[in-house]
């Protein structure tokens, strides 16, 4: 009964990672991957009709792409801000800054006005 959860897990993990561009995106969408399938089938076996597989494809999917997202974010591309300028660290405010020079302001990393 463990094989099906596996073969969608893997599934699941192998077209998220397929889609990856860097290695901790994929490392990252494999992980969730694999959380969000042992999640759903324990979920999917407990609740409702009982179905482990449809659990842990769902929980697959989602985990994967969830985890993907992130790891993408996390090294700044999928969206996620990245200002492409140099940044400082305020000690005072324990938070990065930056000079736009386009503006000619200055800029919280997040993109606030400093």
């Amino acid at each position: 009964m463990i094989l099906k959860p596996l073969i969608a897990l893997l599934g699941a993990g192998a077209l998220l990672a397929g889609c990856a561009d860097n290695p901790h995106a994929t490392n990252t969408a494999l992980g969730g991957a694999a959380i969000g399938a042992l999640a759903g089938a324990v979920i999917g076996n407990n609740v409702g009709g009982g179905n482990a597989l449809a659990g842990a494809a769902i929980g697959a999917a989602a985990g994967g792409a969830i985890g993907a997202a992130k790891g993408c974010a996390d090294t700044g591309g999928c969206g996620a801000h990245n200002t492409g300028h140099r940044q400082y660290y305020d000690e005072r405010a324990g938070r990065y800054y930056y000079y736009d020079s386009a503006a000619g302001r200055y800029y919280w990393e997040d993109g606030s006005p400093r």
